[in-house]
């Protein structure tokens, strides 16, 4: 299989990719809902707002900072979790396990990690995703576009070596430009008329020439809805380490699990 298909499978199949979609959608509605030209919003506070609500919406979903499921009251957890979010919102919100995804910010820049997968974020401009330009970018998401390509063609100029050759003469050349893991970016727009939205996962590509901004990418709309409902036990656990130390955690209790529990007198 492709590295596409395998990184896709993966997040797919654990509920990675169906928490991206829930905090895009999320956010996107949210943003869209409070914005009015009449009360002075452009498209820059439409920028700023979706992607800091973007941000937030990942957290909660995926349990991390400030949503991270501790040790205490579970029905003051939900409460933080579920605050300003629309019925709509709790109700699609998907379940999965406190601890499928950590925090793995990079050079500042919040990031997200499920085993020794972490992607970023980037905004693009509406019907522009496909020629993203990586080079006006920030450092860091210029760094994570170097990265080496796991499947590159081969050149003509080397057409006369061995795969083998060609492998170890691009890693060499690349050597610099790799991470400490794999990190890809989750792109996304939003055009503010016609309420049209943009959400892919994909490896970026260094278009220092304008050209094609990625050595793949899939687009996460297109796949429906996941189920929702609050977070349970079942979901795979991280398959990769995690080096910085973990805070105590529960997971949450089920909302019929709290009712049980008040009708039977406990807290």
């Amino acid at each position: 299989m492709s590295e596409q298909q395998d990184v896709i499978a993966e997040l797919g199949d654990v509920g990675v990719l169906a928490g991206v979609r829930w905090a895009y959608v999320s956010a996107t509605t949210r943003s869209l809902e409070t914005y009015s030209e009449a009360d002075g919003h452009d498209a820059a506070w439409l920028g700023n707002t979706r992607y800091t609500l973007f941000r937030d919406r990942l957290d909660r979903v995926f349990a991390c900072e400030r949503y991270a499921v501790r040790s205490g009251n579970d029905d003051a957890d939900l409460d933080l979790l579920y605050d300003q979010l629309s019925e709509r919102d709790v109700d699609s919100m998907p379940r999965l396990h406190a601890g499928l995804v950590r925090r793995a910010n990079l050079n500042g820049s919040p990031g997200w990690a499920h085993g020794e997968i972490r992607f970023l974020l980037a905004s693009c401009v509406f019907g522009k995703l496909d020629r993203l330009p990586w080079p006006q970018k920030s450092p860091t998401k210029r760094r994570v576009a170097k990265q080496r390509n796991p499947e590159p063609p081969q050149p003509s100029l080397f057409e006369d070596l061995v795969p083998e050759e060609i492998g170890g003469l691009e890693a060499l050349l690349n050597t610099d430009h790799d991470l400490d893991v794999k990190t890809y970016v989750v792109a996304h727009s939003l055009d503010a008329l016609s309420q049209q939205a943009e959400l892919v996962f994909g490896r970026a590509r260094l278009n220092a020439g304008g050209g094609q901004a990625w050595h793949w990418r899939q687009n996460l709309l297109d796949a429906p809805p996941a189920g929702g409902g609050r977070r349970t036990d079942d979901a795979p656990l991280p398959t990769g380490p995690n080096t910085v130390p973990d805070a105590p955690v529960r997971l949450r209790r089920s909302v019929e699990e709290r009712r049980n529990n008040r009708s039977s007198g406990e807290g």
